[in-house]
């Protein structure tokens, strides 16, 4: 089983961005706070997360999974990686 990547093409300023927030919230995922084009980290439950640069490599680890840019998060595209359960 693989990484699940679930990517947000929705055209305009931050709605890439705000579907893939909208994901999260309705499929049970916390997101963090958006700190430049830097990785958020998502975690199942409702969890408060920390900006990527303040979290150290093992809350990074512990994860379910980041939404990630390729350019900005102001015009998308966003993806989502939920990490496999192994």
């Amino acid at each position: 089983m693989a990484d699940q990547v679930i990517t947000f093409t929705q055209e305009g300023t931050f709605q890439a961005y705000s579907a893939a927030c909208k994901w999260c919230e309705e499929n049970g995922y916390s997101h963090g706070s958006m700190q430049g084009c830097s990785p958020i980290g998502i975690l199942k439950g409702d969890w408060t997360i920390s900006k990527w640069r303040n979290l150290n490599q093992n809350q990074r680890d512990e994860l379910d999974g980041t939404m990630s840019c390729v350019t900005s998060f102001r015009e998308g595209p966003v993806h989502i990686v939920i990490k496999e359960k192994g």
